[in-house]
């Protein structure tokens, strides 16, 4: 099946990053309204262009759009494309309407075509990891989760100077304009929702709170910065996420248990390391010195944190190793840091997913009523305000069963783990000093 790409903009270099390792996908051109912006993509990429959306839909050699463009123009694209026959892949939110989305939905199903979307880091390597670590039992009964994705302080990041490596500027003010939430919460929510099911409750707030991040007029201009939610689902479970352009960055996931916790260091990362603590008296009560709390290799000895486990790996994990954008010394020296510090998100995966679950006849990963209690829960915390709010989402979605590398992986996360000999050694004494 043949794709096409609507929208050549500093996102478009992030997908092509992993684009080397999908040589089964065919990309018949792209589009971008910015005509200086879409020669120099097929001038740097060597893609086909089209002169214009409509001729982009009429190619009958394109199966499937990706749509890229900014988010007030997700609807009426994603529209355009549906009503031409064509699939969709489209970036988040699919629209900030729940309405419209769901207008989006019944359109898809009534044309006989798939919609569907980002964020497809529910299919990295450690949520899959830490999905089987749970299924295995490996931390018990989950009962809480403590989801962080705070991006540094934005007034001070210079964000009108980030570039991409074909020069396109980062859309720092349609980030600002649309808020934290919109952009980044669903990260976090796409792998709470996968593994647990529909939210039944939300109570959230969000705010401004620091006014002047650009010198760049914003409408509108006191879009929140800072959300804070808490989710509660049909089996107990708790999740907090807050999500803010204030705090200094920390992008953390942690499942806790009855037995252990399950922590991934970076949500924007498809291979972030996960790490598995079964908690025991030693773990816990060493939590309690100074020390051992601030030095993590002193830490660790004595079972904080936990040890480090192995990822499962998956049908693409190798694309990771970015090829493609950037071709000088510094490029491939920044793409090598990127990937082993702070950054990796194979975007072109769910691209990829979909067109497999296209070609095998079967349903997609991400359903209709998934993508929409995501949308739902995104505005929800978006426009809970100062006041705060409480609320009942009226959207559900039958819970899925994990990837199949999931279910067919032998290993089991809690059988081999094992406590370090320090931790094991100081037991008894722990246990002595407690009586």
């Amino acid at each position: 099946m043949a794709v096409a790409f609507v929208g050549c903009g500093y996102v478009f270099d992030i997908y092509m990053r992993t684009q080397w390792a999908y040589s089964e996908i065919e990309i018949a051109g792209v589009y971008d309204i910015d005509a200086a912006r879409l020669e120099t993509v097929s001038r740097y990429y060597g893609f086909a262009t089209y002169d214009s959306l409509e001729a982009l839909l009429a190619d009958p050699k394109v199966s499937v759009v990706v749509n890229l463009t900014s988010i007030n123009a997700h609807y009426r694209t994603i529209k355009q494309a549906l009503l031409a026959g064509k699939h969709v892949y489209s970036e988040k939110p699919l629209t900030t309407d729940v309405s419209l989305t769901r207008e989006l939905f019944a359109l898809a199903e009534e044309r006989g075509v798939v919609l569907t979307g980002a964020p497809c880091n529910v299919y990295s390597d450690s949520i899959a990891t830490i999905w089987k670590a749970i299924r295995d039992g490996a931390i018990g009964k989950p009962v809480l989760i403590y989801a962080e994705l705070d991006d540094n302080p934005a007034h001070l990041m210079s964000l009108e100077r980030v570039r991409s490596p074909t020069g396109a500027p980062f859309p720092y003010a349609e980030e600002f304009q649309e808020g934290c939430t919109v952009e980044h919460v669903a990260y976090h929510l796409v792998w709470i929702c996968a593994m647990f099911g529909p939210a039944v409750s939300v109570t959230g707030f969000s705010t401004m709170l620091v006014e002047d991040k650009t010198e760049t007029p914003l409408t509108p201009a006191d879009t929140p910065d800072l959300s804070v939610a808490c989710l509660t689902f049909s089996n107990g479970l708790s999740a907090r996420i807050t999500c803010s352009w204030v705090a200094p960055r920390d992008h953390s996931f942690q499942v806790i248990g009855v037995e252990g916790a399950l922590r991934a260091d970076n949500v924007f990362h498809d291979q972030s390391a996960v790490r598995l603590e079964r908690f025991s008296r030693v773990s816990l009560s060493a939590r309690k010195s100074y020390s051992l709390r601030n030095l993590p290799t002193l830490g660790r000895l004595f079972g904080i944190q936990g040890s480090r486990i192995p990822l499962l790996t998956r049908w693409k994990s190798h694309a990771l190793v970015e090829r493609g954008v950037g071709r000088s010394l510094k490029h491939r020296f920044v793409s090598w840091l990127r990937h082993r510090e702070t950054y990796a998100q194979d975007k072109m995966l769910g691209i990829g997913e979909m067109l497999r679950a296209l070609q095998d006849n079967r349903p997609q990963p991400m359903q209709p009523d998934f993508l929409l209690h995501i949308n739902e829960l995104t505005m929800l915390i978006h426009k809970a305000g100062e006041g705060g709010m409480t609320a009942h989402p009226q959207t559900s979605f039958q819970p899925f069963e994990p990837m199949a590398e999931i279910a067919t992986e032998t290993r089991n996360y809690k059988q081999s783990y094992r406590p370090r000999f320090i931790e094991r050694a100081m037991a008894n004494i722990v246990d002595r000093m407690h009586r």
